[in-house]
C-alpha cells in the first residue's frame, strides 16, 4: 500500500519522518498533460431509463466507448448532474472510453421515494447497472457513499470490476456516526423513527433519516473484517474533511486484500473534492488506472 498526502498546490511529501512517498504514474508525472480540461455545466446528453420488473426505474446517461468503461456513484442524496459526474464523462469521451452516470431510487429523475431508500437498495442499483447496462470490465469512481456502494458492488461482482476509485470513501459511516451518539439520542431517534443529518450539499438543511435506513445500513458493513476486493484500487480524500474523517479510507486500504492500494491524502482537501485542482487529480489518477490496465491487456 502506498500513502501519500498532497497539498493543494503541489505533490511534495509530508513528512520526512512518515512512511510517504512520491506515487509516479503512468507514462510519467501525475500532473502530465492530457487532452481535458475542466467542463462548466451538464451535458446535454439525453437520460434514459433502466427498467425493472419490481424495482424504480433508473434513470442513466451512457456515453459509449471501448473498454474498460468508468461507472460514476454519487454521493448521498446526490445525483448524476454532480460536477464530478460531468467532468469525468467529458474525460471518459476524449478519451473515447465508455462512461455511465445515474441517479439511486428515490434520487434524482429516478423513481422511487427518498424516505424508502436503503443501502441495500442502493447497492441494487449499482449492480443493475454492472448487470444490465454496462459491457466489459469496468473502473467503479465512488464518491463519498458511493464508495461505500463501489465496495460493496466489487465484492459482489469481482468478475465486472477492473479497478476502483474512492473519493472521500464513506464505507459504512453512517452507522458508525450513528453509532457515536450519545445512547440517550440513539434511543430517542429508534423511538421517533427518524434522525434529522446534516445536508452535505446543503450545510444550513438536514435529511430526514429513517430508523429503519440505519438498520438496513448494519447489515451492508464493510470494515468489521478484510474486505475480499483483489483489484487496483485507488484512494483520495481531504484531510479537512469536516464529514467523513480520512481514517476511514486509511482503514479501507489496511484491510482490503488488494495489495495494489495507494491512498492520497490531500493535505487542504474539504469533504465534495470538487475544486479545480481536486478534480484534476481525480482525472489524472482515473486516467493512469485505464492506461495500466490497457498495458495488461
Amino acid at each position: 500500500m502506498n500513502i501519500q498526502c498532497l497539498p493543494l498546490a503541489s505533490l511534495g511529501v509530508m513528512a520526512a519522518a512518515t512512511p510517504w512517498r512520491l506515487l509516479t504514474v503512468g507514462r510519467g508525472a501525475l500532473w502530465r498533460p492530457i487532452a481535458w480540461s475542466p467542463v462548466v455545466g451538464c451535458c446535454k446528453k439525453s437520460t434514459k431509463y433502466l427498467a425493472r420488473p419490481g424495482q424504480p426505474k433508473l434513470a442513466y446517461k451512457r456515453l459509449k466507448g471501448r473498454s474498460p468503461g468508468v461507472i460514476f456513484l454519487p454521493g448521498f442524496a446526490s445525483t448524476m448532474k454532480a460536477q464530478k459526474g460531468v467532468e469525468l464523462e467529458e474525460f471518459c469521451r476524449s478519451l473515447g472510453h465508455s462512461f455511465i452516470r445515474f441517479d439511486y431510487s428515490g434520487c434524482g429523475a429516478s423513481g422511487g421515494t427518498f424516505s424508502e431508500s436503503t443501502i441495500g437498495q442502493w447497492k441494487k442499483d449499482v449492480l443493475a447497472v454492472l448487470d444490465e447496462l454496462s459491457e466489459g470490465p469496468q473502473v467503479l469512481v465512488g464518491s463519498s457513499m458511493g464508495g461505500w456502494l463501489m465496495l460493496l458492488a466489487a465484492i459482489a461482482r469481482p468478475d465486472k470490476i477492473a479497478a476502483l476509485v474512492g473519493i472521500a470513501t464513506g464505507a459504512d459511516y453512517l452507522v458508525n456516526a450513528f453509532k457515536q451518539l450519545p445512547l440517550e439520542t440513539q434511543k430517542e431517534i429508534e423511538t421517533k423513527g427518524e434522525w434529522y443529518l446534516p445536508n452535505l450539499q446543503k450545510y444550513s438543511e438536514f435529511h430526514k433519516i429513517p430508523y429503519t435506513f440505519i438498520k438496513d445500513a448494519e447489515n451492508h458493513c464493510v470494515l468489521h473484517s478484510n474486505i475480499p476486493i483483489t483489484c487496483p484500487v485507488k484512494l483520495i480524500h481531504g484531510m479537512k474533511d469536516d464529514h467523513i474523517p480520512w481514517q476511514i479510507s486509511l482503514n479501507v486500504a489496511q484491510i482490503i486484500l488488494s495489495s495494489d492500494v495507494d491512498l492520497i491524502l490531500r493535505k487542504n482537501g474539504q469533504h465534495r473534492m470538487n475544486d479545480k485542482d481536486d478534480i484534476k487529480l481525480i482525472v489524472n489518477i482515473i486516467d493512469d488506472v485505464i492506461d495500466k490496465l490497457r498495458t495488461l491487456s
